[in-house]
C-alpha cells in the first residue's frame, strides 16, 4: 500500500492532488476508476485520498465520475438549465452571489477602455487552483483576469492575458493578490472582488453570465435575449470567449442549446471540470440542506 507523504497537509499539495485526479478521471473518458487506483497514482492510501477529495470537491470520487460524462452537459441542460428572462431581473446593480463567495464588481468606463489599459497599474501572480496552474491580475479595484496554463501552458496564457490590455504596466507581486485569489478560489471565506474592463457589450455579457448560479447553465441565446439583443447569439458567443476573468465569471456555464460544451478559452479539458466540479459541490449541499435539521 503505498503510503502518505507529508507533504499533503499543505494546501499547495492538495491543489495539485485534486487537479492530478480531475485529470486522470477526465481522461478515463467514462471509464469507471476504483478508487484504489486512484489513490495510487496519487501516492496515497484510499482511506486520505478520499478524504481529501471529498473535502475538496464535496462528494466521492466514484460520484464525481458521474459527471465528466460524455452526456453530463446534456443533463445539466435538461435538468439546471437557468432562464435569464430580463436585464432588469438579473440584478445588475454591483452586486452578486457566486461560488457561494460574496462578489463585488465594477466595471471600466468605455472612455478608459478604449486607450487600452493605458496608465493602470496590473499585478500578476501564479496561484495553485483545483483546475491547474492559474494567472490571476489583478487592479487596485479588484481581480481583472484569470487564465488557466493546464492545457496552454504558462507563456501563452500570460501573453493572453496582457494582449487585453497593451498598454498598462504589469507587475509581478503574487503577495499583493493573495487575498483576493485565495477568497477566489475557496480557500478562505473573504470577499472577492472584481475589475470589469471591456467594451460596454461585453460587460453586458459578462454580468448576464455573473447572474448564473454555480451548479447551473444556461444558453448564449438566452443571453442575448437577456441584454435585450435577442439576434446577436454570435456576438454574444465572442463576448463569453473574451471573458478574461475565468472561473469567477462563468463563461464555462453558457452552452449551445443543443446541450453540446462549445467551446473554451483556456481548454474543454477544464471547462468539463469545472462543471463536473460545480455540480458536484452543488449536490453536495443540497443533499446536506435535506438531511439538516
Amino acid at each position: 500500500m503505498p503510503k502518505d507523504t507529508d507533504r499533503d497537509d499543505s494546501q499547495a499539495y492538495h491543489f495539485s492532488v485534486i487537479r492530478r485526479a480531475i485529470d486522470r478521471i477526465d481522461a478515463a473518458g467514462g471509464e469507471s476508476l476504483p478508487l484504489e487506483a486512484l489513490a495510487a497514482e496519487m501516492n496515497m492510501s484510499p482511506a486520505h485520498f478520499q478524504r481529501v477529495f471529498s473535502r475538496w470537491v464535496g462528494v466521492s470520487p466514484k460520484r464525481y465520475q458521474q459527471y465528466l460524462t460524455l452526456g453530463h452537459a446534456r443533463a445539466l441542460m435538461r435538468e439546471r438549465f437557468t432562464t435569464l428572462e430580463t436585464a432588469d431581473a438579473l440584478g445588475l446593480s454591483g452586486a452578486g452571489r457566486l461560488h457561494d463567495l460574496f462578489l463585488r464588481w465594477e466595471a471600466m468606463s468605455p472612455g478608459d477602455y478604449a486607450t487600452g489599459g493605458a496608465g493602470l497599474e496590473i499585478r500578476w501572480g501564479w496561484v495553485d487552483s483545483p483546475f491547474g496552474p492559474a494567472l490571476v491580475m489583478a487592479t487596485d479595484r479588484g481581480i481583472c483576469g484569470i487564465g488557466f496554463a493546464a492545457e496552454t501552458g504558462p507563456e501563452p496564457a500570460m501573453a493572453d492575458l496582457k494582449s487585453r490590455w497593451p498598454h498598462a504596466s504589469f507587475v509581478e507581486d503574487p503577495m499583493a493578490l493573495a487575498p483576493w485569489a485565495e477568497a477566489a478560489f475557496g480557500q478562505t471565506g473573504g470577499e472577492a472582488r472584481l475589475h470589469l474592463i471591456g467594451a460596454p457589450f461585453q460587460i453586458k455579457v459578462w454580468e448576464a453570465l455573473l447572474a448564473v448560479p454555480s451548479g447551473q447553465v444556461t444558453t448564449y441565446s438566452e443571453i442575448a435575449r437577456a441584454i435585450g439583443h435577442p439576434g446577436a447569439v454570435r456576438a454574444v458567443g465572442t463576448a463569453v470567449g473574451r471573458n478574461p476573468i475565468s472561473y469567477l465569471i462563468p463563461c464555462h456555464r453558457a452552452l449551445r442549446k443543443t446541450g453540446a460544451l462549445g467551446g473554451y478559452h483556456w481548454g474543454l479539458p477544464v471547462k468539463r471540470a469545472l462543471l463536473a466540479w460545480e455540480s458536484a459541490r452543488a449536490e453536495a449541499g443540497a443533499e446536506a440542506g435535506a438531511n439538516g435539521p
